[in-house]
């Protein structure tokens, strides 16, 4: 059976009465345990280590689906939190990622060549390259630290789940808020706070958050919807939406710096300075101002115009 992040149990898009229970209850035993966060932030070192190797699983993953490197990282957090760290020397570091790179490769069914991606990985720097024996040696301890539970239940799992009980009519809307919400997991699977919480917490808050940009009238039915959820818990989710709240404003703070000192680099020509009118340098911060607090959904029926509210079922 092939395995899908939003479907690990295989049946789980037909919804039936004991798949969502199951999924609940399983997701604890797809991650590290509690104490792994709390772990990690005592020891600046281990913080170091973890951040070394989802660096290079990065680089291994630059031209593949990002599922692969969440799912290796996956596979990574809850290696560190059964095993701790094995060696502190950065050949260590590599063949981890390599190894943890390469099961989540495999479970993906994905062809990569392992002396392509190590050469990546280096360089060309001259570091080593792994025989394959040596991974499959790293990968099987890998294996047996995660006693073979390869069929990881992520945040991805659950977002089917939760976008049903926004009973968004139409089917475009809840793809964007489902592509929306799959980019706030994706990045802030590096951000160590993010651990502290559940998959299903992870992604109701997500989808939270996104609904908030996108859809910022009808967020308050959302919020709801997600609080009368018996399988959650309202003050968790609220304690991990404002972590990624934080998450999602710093990097925009970055993007936002990078743009000014790429700016700034630039040299301007006169002309163009002088052909710049005020009325566009306003629409330019109202665009940035906006992007920040809330994205509005236009839909393709001509005209751009704001979601009617006959595409939302009344709270």
């Amino acid at each position: 059976m092939d395995f899908d992040l939003e479907n690990p149990l295989g049946n789980f898009h037909d919804l039936p009465c004991d798949a969502v229970p199951s999924l609940f209850l399983l997701e604890s035993d797809h991650i590290p345990p509690p104490n792994y966060c709390h772990s990690l932030k005592a020891s600046d070192f281990d913080i170091s280590v973890r951040r070394d190797v989802v660096s290079f699983i990065s680089q291994l993953s630059c031209t593949f689906d990002p599922v692969l490197p969440y799912l290796a990282i996956n596979y990574l957090d809850r290696f560190l939190a059964n095993q701790g760290i094995l060696q502190s020397k950065p050949w260590a570091n590599k063949l981890l990622a390599i190894s943890c790179f390469s099961l989540a490769a495999k479970m993906l069914k994905t062809e990569y060549s392992a002396t392509d991606v190590q050469v990546l990985l280096n360089h060309g720097d001259g570091g080593a390259i792994f025989e394959a024996q040596t991974i499959q040696r790293m990968e099987g301890i890998v294996l047996g630290a995660l006693q073979w539970r390869m069929r990881s239940i992520t945040p991805f799992s659950f977002i089917p789940f939760f976008i049903n009980l926004f009973r968004l009519r139409d089917p475009a809307l809840r793809q964007v808020l489902k592509d929306r919400a799959s980019e706030i997991i994706l990045k802030s699977q590096r951000e160590i706070k993010v651990l502290e919480f559940k998959p299903s917490t992870v992604a109701a808050s997500a989808l939270l958050y996104a609904s908030h940009e996108l859809f910022p009238f009808q967020y308050p039915c959302f919020l709801r919807a997600i609080s009368d959820c018996s399988f959650v818990n309202k003050e968790t989710v609220v304690h991990c939406y404002n972590v990624i709240q934080d998450i999602t404003r710093e990097e925009y703070e970055s993007e936002s710096a990078l743009n000014i000192i790429s700016t700034s680099d630039t040299p301007v020509n006169v002309l163009d300075e002088h052909f710049v009118s005020l009325e566009s340098e306003k629409t330019n911060i109202m665009i940035q101002e906006q992007d920040f607090k809330r994205r509005k959904i236009t839909t393709d029926y001509g005209n751009k115009r704001t979601v009617p509210f006959s595409h939302f079922h009344q709270c």
